[in-house]
């Protein structure tokens, strides 16, 4: 093992869970600040749900030997994952470094489904997606699995996360229904400082994300540090050209999404292009998320975040042209398109559609299953009073003793809450 490459994946571990909590900030941002706690109570709830499932389960399913489908059994509850070498690091490291992007890739769904999801049946769904959906996945690309033995490039998640988490979004989304009021009156960012907060905090957590998925402090973790610097700058700036084209105005919100945009479409090639080619992805990339993102507001889905016009689009986009960019020279595994191996862009796609269409189906049954048990909405009361009072019973901004007053209907179970006084639970009776 070697200490240089063990201090920095130390470091490349805490960035990418920080990368959650900034996910927390950015969404939050853009809901109403009746919903912000319960916002970031989605990207929170999923470190603690989705880490331990992969910890306990979901790590074995996707890193131990197995079928080209799935892994097995040999390192549930940690058996075996010690202090022995993994590469260039202790195999325990290897399995948190993993977790933490099997957290953040199940955050990432929340952004479909903030403003009108009960929050216990959404933890319950985070961890079985990350067992019975991201897991396999992430076995298929980087365990051992069918698409690693075809030949598919996918160097830190375009597949395995923004894909995954991009399209298991859209049918969250239908499933769970538009909010109420959606279509019906604007509904705007309560705080675009959170926004660009976030998303700064999430470029910096992916210097983590990217460079250490070289995992080491080598030559390759150098490459995609610098692509993942590079790319975000190429999208943000095509990005605002076409805000400042459409409508005359270059919006934070917009350049704000465009560096997640181009952070993801940069992801699954970070380790496989020159950075000259990282310029030219991350401006390519800007093109399809953006028309994606105006073509959504124009439909009847309630992708609320628009989750798959960043990270689904955006991760397709990237995926596909890893495929074409790819440089043997440069990342000493193989040649994309434009050097002379088309067979890779048509791998690429093989892997974009097969994660398409299990993330789909997998993510459909999920929810349905949950919905036998449950109801997966708040009710209607609920959803106009806000999800941080009525889901956690606190406020993320009062005024005077501002709190809200709850009083449950005990015919119907509904929720009212009416300013003016602490905030209360009537535990019987009438309204």
């Amino acid at each position: 093992m070697s200490e240089g490459a063990i201090a920095w994946m130390l470091v490349a571990t805490a960035l990418v869970l920080l990368m959650t909590p900034a996910l927390g900030f950015f969404y939050g941002g853009l809901v109403r600040s009746k919903n912000v706690l319960n916002t970031l109570m989605m990207s929170f709830g999923a470190v603690s749900v989705v880490g331990l499932a992969w910890a306990l389960l979901g790590y074995s399913l996707a890193f131990s030997a197995g079928w080209p489908l799935v892994g097995g059994l040999s390192h549930a509850l940690l058996r075996g994952v010690n202090l022995e070498a993994s590469g260039e690091i202790p195999h325990v490291l290897f399995m948190a470094f993993q977790g933490t992007f099997a957290v953040i890739t199940a955050a990432l769904i929340s952004g479909a489904l903030v403003e009108r999801m009960r929050y216990g049946p959404y933890l319950a769904f985070l961890g079985l997606w990350a067992i019975a959906i991201y897991a396999p996945i992430a076995h298929w690309v980087w365990g051992g699995g069918w698409l690693a033995d075809l030949g598919a490039l996918d160097f830190a998640g375009g597949t395995v996360v923004h894909i995954n988490a991009g399209i298991a979004a859209v049918v969250a989304a239908l499933v769970l229904g538009r909010r109420r009021d959606y279509g019906r009156q604007a509904i705007l960012p309560h705080n675009i400082p959170f926004v660009l907060l976030g998303a700064m905090l999430l470029w910096l957590g992916w210097f983590g994300f990217n460079a250490g998925s070289a995992l080491g402090a080598n030559e390759i973790a150098g490459l995609a540090f610098a692509n993942t610097m590079l790319a975000p700058m190429a999208t943000a700036l095509v990005w605002m050209i076409l805000d400042l084209v459409r409508s005359g105005k270059a919006t934070a919100v917009g350049l704000a999404t465009a560096i997640v945009v181009g952070l993801v479409a940069i992801t699954p090639a970070a380790g496989f292009v020159s950075p000259l080619s990282a310029i030219v992805l991350g401006a390519l990339a800007a093109f399809p998320s953006y028309f994606a993102l105006l073509w959504r507001a124009r439909t009847r889905l309630d992708d609320s975040l628009d989750v798959f016009a960043a990270h689904g689009v955006g991760g397709l986009t990237g995926a596909l042209l890893t495929g074409v960019f790819a440089q043997e020279s440069w990342n000493g595994v193989a040649n994309g398109l434009l050097f002379g191996n088309p067979l890779q862009l048509l791998i690429q796609a093989v892997a974009v559609l097969a994660v398409v269409a299990y993330s789909a189906a997998g993510t459909f049954l999920i929810l349905r299953a949950i919905a036998l048990v449950t109801s997966l909405r708040v009710a209607d009361a609920a959803e106009r009073a806000g999800l941080d009072v009525t889901e956690h019973g606190e406020q993320a901004y009062t005024s005077g003793e501002g709190a809200v007053l709850l009083l449950p209907l005990s015919r119907t179970g509904e929720v009212t809450a009416r300013p003016g006084g602490p905030v209360v639970e009537k535990a019987g009776g009438g309204a």
